[in-house]
């Protein structure tokens, strides 16, 4: 069995050195950075049997995808593609006021062609859970399609289903968006939504209590999940709820902070933890993911119990 399935687009990242304009960089830092990729492996980090479904173009930079996902024991199940290319990011660090810009260059990407068909998914069939976001639909309407089909396979093989909403101003408007995520919910089991995303995409209005509990009931998500910043997470588990505070960190590295939550979240969960105690190692991931470059959370499952615990040294709750 799979422990963790999850399906989504994966990019090159490319970044200036710190305090570097793009407009003046005479060098790049290349990494590679996906919601769904950077989910699962935090998983695998974690110790969940982690794959990741997506669609790649067959060539070195498609490859170079697949090595660093299995460098940190992610199964990449892919969609080979001849006649595509792999979306890139550039990613401009930078202070305030100019603040970190991110600029796309992912239109008519292999994954936006991707169908059910072609994906290698045997391992959906015996999935414990299945991971998406609502990036992956903003792509393109075959995305949106294959993304809604997978769900739904997904949740008639009694997998345990998640959805982020992960909104993106820059791929969608928050109307297209909510109308084709609420479209998605009778077939998702677990709801992560940033509270900012909960009310400009989903239209909900009160505290993160009031927003959980309107989620909950209007669609029957099993959990609700509204992440709040620094002010922590909060989740609604069968009429209980569970509240989770931040655990500082030195940051490194913002990018990728919020998957590195949910797949703390999952990895707990996958464990059979109980919601606090995923809240919290969603949390602990999440902090520790901020000082690591890079989308990914390079973690261990022992440091993650120090930050819960409190016996690191340069991090406290």
């Amino acid at each position: 069995m799979t422990d963790l399935v999850t399906f989504g687009e994966t990019m090159l990242r490319l970044s200036p050195p710190e305090g570097t304009r793009l407009e003046t960089a005479d060098r790049l830092d290349a990494r590679v950075g996906g919601a769904e990729s950077n989910v699962a492996v935090a998983g695998a980090s974690l110790g969940l049997d982690a794959a990741w479904l997506s669609k790649l173009p067959d060539s070195p930079l498609g490859r170079r995808v697949v090595r660093a996902l299995r460098s940190h024991g992610v199964d990449p199940a892919v969609a080979w593609s001849d006649d595509a290319r792999l979306g890139t990011y550039y990613l401009e660090h930078g202070g305030e006021p100019r603040g970190t810009n991110v600029v796309y260059d992912r239109a008519d990407s292999a994954v936006t062609t991707v169908t059910p068909a072609e994906l290698p998914t045997d391992g959906l069939a015996d999935a414990d859970t299945f991971h998406t976001t609502g990036i992956t639909p903003a792509l393109s309407t075959r995305a949106a399609e294959t993304t809604a089909a997978l769900l739904k396979r997904a949740a008639a093989t009694g997998a345990r289903t998640s959805l982020d909403v992960n909104y993106r101003s820059k791929l969608w408007s928050p109307e297209t968006a909510r109308e084709t995520l609420v479209a998605l919910f009778e077939y998702v089991d677990t709801l992560f939504v940033a509270r900012r995303d909960a009310e400009a995409v989903l239209g909900r209005e009160g505290d993160a209590v009031d927003i959980a509990h309107g989620l909950a009931t209007d669609h029957g998500f099993g959990t609700v999940v509204v992440t709040r910043g620094e002010h922590g997470s909060l989740a609604l588990h069968d009429g209980q709820v569970f509240e989770q505070p931040v655990y500082e960190a030195d940051t490194l590295d913002a990018i990728g902070t919020g998957d590195a939550f949910v797949g703390g979240y999952l990895a707990r969960r996958g464990r059979g933890g109980d919601v606090d105690a995923a809240l919290e190692w969603g949390a602990a991931t999440a902090s520790l993911k901020r000082t690591v470059a890079g989308d990914l959370a390079v973690v261990t499952p022992a440091e993650v119990e120090r930050v819960v615990e409190d016996e690191t040294g340069g991090i406290s709750r």
